[in-house]
């Protein structure tokens, strides 16, 4: 019941680490924090067994689920921040589309969105509490659990990156459905990216009302787009995202971090370290001291080794941290990769990578 999670929110644990939080809003730190996109994936025996045989959407529902599976990274390693475990295609999902998790396939719209006239069928008004209340919930009670240990982020797909999956009806290598859209029906496109943004906006607040510590964006298909079309189509709705999360949460004297992943968008750092971000984070194609010249100091950065330089040995992944440190500098600076975890990697290795970090990151700062 809502009293029920009121009562639930109002008192959580103390945060005892929030070096993360620091860290993004470009503070100083005793050591540079890291966490891993997918740290709660496959690569970890444990989530395997927890998820086995049961269907992937459905335990995106139970907030049981999702809080042992957020919880399970933290067990085995020093992260500085947890990361909600959901998926981004909840939200088509909330505004009324089906989409499976199909084996060996992923995920799968059986009737994706073909012509503008098709936009039809998309509720118009979601009602946030009712279609994604479980994801609310999960994240209330991964911050009871987590017991202040770490930050919890909370996170959204981008409207650009669902929208593509909407009418993809799945991943795609060259989302030309989805970018046909973009040169044949431009203004039905944005209809679609607004409806999204309005849908992500509520969504990103209620994370926050339910117990978030921080957002981020995904815009995972960043690099599909050309810099006028990510102009045209990306951006205008990333940066509205922010300032209107970020105007409400004010009106609340709420201030949570918030951080942009645009995928592969090496065209769009400028722009996207003045969007309202207090974090962009960077995939591992781009160099760091260039990203910290071009964004200026602006923002945080986060990011962005490369996540396959994980099967190296332990000694090469301790190298390959140093020389990444050295150039983002420790200020400003969440370590990550620039992808998620894959399935196949060791567990030891993440280790390795964590350890590092939080190593050679401790050495420099005392050094400055």
């Amino acid at each position: 019941s809502f009293q029920n999670q009121h009562a639930l929110i109002s008192y959580f644990p103390q945060l005892k680490n929030d070096t993360f939080l620091r860290a993004a809003r470009g503070e100083e730190t005793q050591h540079v924090p890291v966490w891993c996109m997918r740290q709660a994936g496959r690569y970890l025996p444990e989530f395997r067994e927890s998820r086995a045989g049961k269907d992937f959407f459905e335990t995106c529902r139970s907030p049981e689920a999702c809080c042992e599976l957020t919880l399970q990274p933290l067990r085995r390693f020093p992260f500085d921040a947890a990361i909600i475990f959901s998926d981004i295609l909840v939200v088509p999902q909330a505004m009324g589309m089906d989409v499976q998790m199909v084996p060996g396939k992923g995920p799968t719209f059986p009737e994706p969105l073909k012509e503008p006239e098709d936009l039809q069928r998309l509720r118009v008004k979601v009602d946030v509490d009712k279609e994604l209340g479980y994801v609310f919930r999960a994240i209330t009670l991964t911050r009871h659990k987590i017991e202040g240990k770490v930050p919890l982020i909370g996170f959204t797909g981008a409207p650009w990156t669902l929208m593509s999956y909407m009418i993809e009806g799945g991943g795609s290598n060259t989302h030309s459905k989805a970018k046909r859209w973009l040169y044949r029906h431009p203004e039905a496109s944005h209809i679609l990216l607004r409806m999204l943004t309005d849908v992500i906006v509520e969504y990103l607040l209620g994370q926050v009302a339910a117990g978030a510590q921080a957002l981020q964006v995904f815009e995972s298909h960043a690099g599909i787009l050309g810099p006028a079309e990510f102009k045209d189509f990306s951006l205008p709705y990333l940066r509205d995202i922010a300032r209107r999360v970020k105007d409400k949460l004010k009106e609340a004297g709420q201030d949570v971090p918030m951080i942009v992943f645009a995928k592969d968008a090496h065209y769009g750092l400028e722009d996207l370290s003045q969007s309202h971000y207090e974090v962009v984070g960077l995939d591992w194609t781009i160099d760091p001291r260039s990203a910290r010249e071009r964004t200026g100091g602006k923002v945080s950065l986060q990011g962005n080794m490369d996540p396959c330089a994980l099967y190296a040995p332990k000694e090469r992944i301790s190298d390959i941290v140093k020389k990444m440190l050295e150039g983002f500098g420790t200020r400003g600076y969440i370590a990550n990769l620039g992808h998620g975890l894959y399935p196949d990697m060791e567990p030891e290795n993440v280790g390795a990578f964590v350890e590092a970090v939080h190593q050679h990151s401790k050495l420099m700062i005392k050094q400055m």
